[in-house]
Order: C-alpha cells, then structure tokens, then sequence
C-alpha cells in the first residue's frame, strides 16, 4: 500500500511544501513551495543560510543609498534569493511575500510586488513561477486584483479566515488564496475551551465551506489550505485544489500507511444551495460583514503583526551585517 502522502496526492490535491529550509523540501517532492517572513526567519539562523545573507548584505551595500535603504534593499534580495534555491527543486510556484506592514497600503503593496517581479527577473527567473504572497485585507484584496488585472502577476492571499474574504479574493481574480486552518482551530479551541474531532475542526470546516462557495459558482480562485495542526485536519481535506504543509507534518505523512480517502469533490458542490455574494466593489458592506466576525478580526491583526515582527528582526540582523 503507498503512503498517505502519495495517496492524497492522489485524489487531486496538489502538494506544497510550507518551508523556508529547502534543504529539506526535495524530500517530499512537492509541486509548489511558501514562504513567509517567520518561516524565513527560522531558516536564516541556521548556519547553512549563511552565505545567503551574506550575498543579500553584499548586493545592497552594492546599491547604495542610506543604511535603512541598503537594509530594506537586503531583506527583499533575501527573500527572494530563498525563492530562488527552492524554485532549483520544485517543479512548480513559489510564494513570496509582501512586507505584512503594507497590509493596509494598496499602493505600496503593488510597488513592492513589482520590484519583487523585477529582481527575480534580474536572477532570469520568471513572474510565471512566482506568487505574490499579500495579506487579505480589503487593500491586500484591491492590490492582488491590480496586479492580476494590470500586470499578469499571479497573487497568493494568505492570512484567510473567513468567506468574506474568500468571496472577495474570488471577484478579484486572485490566483490562489490560503485558508489558515490551524489558526482558527486555536482561536475556537482558546474562545470554547473545548476540544475538536477533525470532523468537526472549525478550520476544516471553513475551507470546505470556501471549497464548496468557489466550485458551486464556478471561480477560478485556487483553494489552498494551509496552517495545519495535525495530520487529521489535511486528510479530511483531501481532495481540496492544494494543501500547503510542514515538514515535519509530510513526514508524518509518508510514514503512514492510514486510507486517505477523497473527502472534497467539486461535482458535489453543484447540489448545495447556496447564495452568492458579492463584496469587490461595496467596501462598505465588506468592512461591516467582516467585522461581524471576531475570530477573522482578530486572527488576520494578529497574523499581521506577527509577519511584521519577524521581517524587523530579519531586517535588525541584516542591519548589522551590512554595519559590521
């Protein structure tokens, strides 16, 4: 019998790796990869990272300018010189992200997006392999549709917790959204003190909810779960567009040898009643509707200012590199 991971491979869902460390991503032979500021973070002070923030020091002291803009100039060359290496094993995207503290900046979302697209186009690398990863905040939102409309580049809205967003995202053309399943698990299991079968994890139930939405009305928005907990929580969405995953949780999943049966199946959606929504162009009722929702308000500031922290410290430690 194959292992869980290939069988969930199986039913459809593309596999992606959720890891800055691609020494370890070829391992489990992932279609894509993600990234974000902490999980950069995380990689960068292992020693084998070294010479990257090395090269990244070197390039901005290169370009000149103040010691603030040689350090913005390192982060972003970092970034995506780690796209880089992981594009070297992957077949296919990878997903680099915008400065979190530009969550609420539509401009300075898409500008930045757009130089991202240019340095990697310096390193012959192409905006076809390539996610622009933005917060989805209703100017996160606004950003990916300009760049999916005006510039053909390909966007990732991540920090999801609600189908108001996902509605939105949908409207707005974006490539690929991703549902943080994990994340709402740990907002209803701290709000009710209870715990949760995976047939019943709030953030499972979200992304079927989502899955469902976009396949019932025929987007075609791509669904990728990811911040995941256990094991449980992906097999019961098995079968959704792409999951993204740990490494230590694709371990898990190549050693076992436990049924994953297909559990999401767009045929299904086109049985439910459901009512379609719109949100792109009514800001007013996007912001009302969800504000209405106090966990998706809370983890979406709270998935803010965590990615911008750790894109200070990443920025603290290349400061004193390029200062040395």
């Amino acid at each position: 019998m194959s292992n869980s991971l290939d069988q969930l491979k199986a039913t459809g869902t593309v596999v992606v790796c959720d890891s800055g460390d691609f020494a370890t991503i070829g391992k489990y032979k992932p279609q894509d990869a993600t990234t974000n500021p902490s999980l950069i973070l995380a990689a960068s002070k292992k020693t084998e990272y070294a010479k990257l923030i090395d090269e990244a020091c070197s390039y901005a002291k290169g370009k000149g300018g103040d010691l603030d803009h040689q350090v913005d100039a390192a982060l972003d060359r970092l970034l995506v010189e780690f796209g880089r290496q992981i594009l070297q094993i992957i077949p296919g995207k990878v997903s680099t992200e915008v400065d979190a503290r530009f969550s609420f900046d539509t401009k300075a979302s898409v500008d930045k997006a757009l130089h991202i697209i240019e340095l990697y186009k310096e390193l012959g690398i192409g905006k076809e392999r390539i996610l622009i990863k933005i917060a989805s905040t209703w100017e996160g939102i606004k950003a990916a549709e300009i760049l999916q409309r005006d510039h053909g580049i390909n966007c990732n809205l991540t920090l999801m917790f609600s189908t108001v967003q996902a509605i939105a995202a949908a409207e707005a053309n974006a490539f690929l959204i991703s549902p943080f399943v994990g994340r709402i698990l740990d907002w209803f299991k701290a709000s009710t003190k209870k715990e949760y079968k995976k047939e019943e994890d709030p953030g499972v139930k979200s992304v079927q909810t989502i899955f469902n939405y976009y396949k019932k009305f025929g987007y075609k928005t791509i669904v990728m779960g990811a911040s995941f907990r256990s094991v449980g929580e992906i097999t019961e969405l098995a079968g959704c567009d792409y999951l993204t995953i740990s490494p230590n949780l694709l371990e898990d999943l190549m050693n076992s040898k436990d049924d994953v049966p297909k559990k999401l199946d767009a045929s299904d959606a086109n049985s439910l009643d459901l009512k379609k929504q719109s949100f792109i162009n009514d800001e007013p009722l996007y912001r009302f509707e969800f504000n209405e929702d106090q966990m998706a308000t809370e983890k979406l500031r709270e998935g803010i200012s965590k990615f911008a922290a750790d894109a200070i410290t990443l920025k603290d430690i290349l400061k004193k590199k390029i200062s040395a």
